[in-house]
């Protein structure tokens, strides 16, 4: 696998960053009346740092490993501290680099003074383990990091949301620890089917060269897919996700959600399929059907909620479907969308998730049937509300309808049933959408109400540029889908492999399916 290097260690300095502000938050008390000026000025210059990354990144060879870094870690076992971005890697890192400032902003009054300082360090914190995670080229080093992250996310959980939140963070903390025992075993069995002549956990080593039986390597396949599958989630492994995202406050859901759960697609695309083509291209079926189901069930469960939080969850499973569903449907065209569905979804759910809590400080609760007409007293929360709404079901023009109409046009290329499944989650989203919002914010507004105040210059602060990138990936996407073409490619190629026992038979494996 070709790699570019960089001309100095970027990815390492991006992750050490963050770090370092979050041990200096936790090592000195004092800073406590200043931890939101120093998360602000650590997390936007993390932010540059990427930025820096960005300006030298060559999007001409965008499918390859760029701004490289490698150096023995644990040389007897065969780890490296190795990082590297493609295009897909780059644009999460820039997702998360962008919407942590924007969640500490937004966080400004909705985490106490006296503690503030454990919160901004904790997010600090959990940002250095998404850039080692979205740039890992090691395997274990990417695991590393991968179960270390829950740490964060469960303090994050456990001692800053409502009233049932430590039951949600022990639900997501089982759930999260069930996947991550099971891709252990798989981790730790790579290396004894690589290749013979050296021990190693790079990814560039493994790909394409692991020996494994069939079997063996359809077993391996599904210690990986199945931790990647929670974290999305998908159906069936999908019940932590509403608990959590309704007792966590808005701030940590964007990040678990609109961030850490695209680490299960990403590690779909990054690992999954460059280490296990054959048994990737078996269970592509199996897959699909879920991702389909997915996409009902959450579409259908959405509009069954009566809490702001459960819905927006809900829509989430729904639009993972999606993306899961463009990953392994086998055209390009569907893997592009699924890839600028990653960005564009992070983007619409944080608007969505701190809109929600904007409303809920205001007005003491997110029951849909408790509030209503807050149009009239809060109209730019009602406008803001809207514009996510409207990008996160695809309207032309912002950020959502690219990637789901990429994802529509490449799965009925390949399957007219499925795409008409996927069509109907299209129109069940108009439905768990617009219904909420007019539940909320049309009519005439309960007196209780008559007094709340709309958007504060802090919170207009920070959903300017959230709605400014869904307008820019709306009106001009081709950057992203350009540069993430070469990848899609590779993608749909190694889905659409047929494995050996159907390779034999003479017939592609989703001929039942896609025919």
């Amino acid at each position: 696998m070709q790699t570019i290097s960089a001309p100095l260690p970027i990815l390492t300095i991006m992750a050490l960053v963050p770090l370092a502000g979050a041990l200096v938050l936790w090592a000195l008390p004092p800073l406590r009346a200043r931890a939101r000026a120093l998360g602000l000025a650590v997390s936007a210059a993390t932010l540059g740092l990427g930025l820096w990354a960005a300006a030298h990144f060559d999007t001409a060879q965008a499918s390859t490993v760029q701004l490289a870094e490698q150096r023995p870690w644990i040389p007897a076992f065969g780890i490296h501290w190795a990082l590297g971005v493609d295009a897909l890697g780059l644009a999460m890192l820039l997702l998360a680099a962008f919407l942590v400032p924007l969640v500490l902003l937004a966080s400004w009054q909705e985490v106490p003074d006296e503690r503030q300082r454990e919160f901004t360090a904790l997010v600090l914190a959990l940002e250095a383990f998404i850039v080692v995670i979205f740039a890992a080229r090691d395997v274990f080093l990417f695991y590393i990091c991968f179960e270390a992250m829950l740490v964060p996310v469960y303090l994050l959980i456990g001692r800053f949301g409502g009233p049932q939140r430590r039951r949600a963070a022990t639900k997501f903390l089982l759930y999260s620890l069930a996947g991550g025992l099971i891709m252990l075993i798989g981790v730790v069995c790579l290396p004894l089917y690589g290749p013979a002549d050296h021990h190693s956990f790079l990814i560039a080593d493994l790909a394409g060269r692991i020996q494994a039986p069939t079997g063996v390597s359809r077993w391996l396949f599904a210690s990986f897919f199945l931790a990647f599958a929670i974290k999305a989630p998908m159906v069936p492994v999908h019940t932590w996700l509403p608990d959590t995202a309704e007792q966590a406050t808005p701030g940590t859901s964007v990040l678990l959600i609109g961030v850490l759960d695209k680490i299960g697609t990403y590690g779909m695309i990054a690992l999954v399929l460059p280490l296990f083509p054959e048994a990737s291209a078996w269970a592509a079926p199996v897959i699909i059907v879920l991702a389909a189901a997915s996409i009902i069930y959450g579409g259908l469960a959405a509009i069954a909620q009566d809490n702001l939080y459960r819905l927006i969850s809900y829509t989430s499973v729904s639009h993972f479907g999606f993306m899961v569903l463009g990953i392994f449907i086998g055209s390009q065209v569907a893997a592009n969308g699924a890839m600028v569905y990653m960005v564009a979804h992070g983007l619409s759910i944080a608007g969505l998730y701190l809109v929600a809590g904007f409303l809920a400080r205001r007005t003491g609760t997110v029951s849909i049937k408790e509030l209503g007409g807050l149009a009239r007293v809060m109209p730019v929360a009602a406008g803001t509300f809207l514009v996510c709404a409207l990008a996160s079901i695809a309207l032309p023009g912002l950020s959502g309808f690219v990637p789901e109409w990429m994802v529509l046009t490449g799965t009925f290329s390949r399957s007219l049933v499925l795409g008409l499944v996927a069509l109907i989650g299209v129109v069940l989203a108009a439905v768990y959408m617009m219904l909420p919002y007019q539940r909320v914010f049309t009519g005439a507004p309960a007196k209780e109400r008559t007094g709340a105040t709309d958007l504060g210059a802090r919170e207009k602060l920070v959903l300017v540029p959230l709605i400014a990138a869904m307008l820019v990936m709306g009106l001009a996407p081709a950057p992203l889908t350009d540069a993430l073409d070469g990848l899609a490619e590779q993608v749909s190629t190694t889905v659409s492999r047929a494995p050996q026992g159907a390779a034999a038979a003479g017939a592609p494996v989703t001929e039942g399916i896609l025919k």
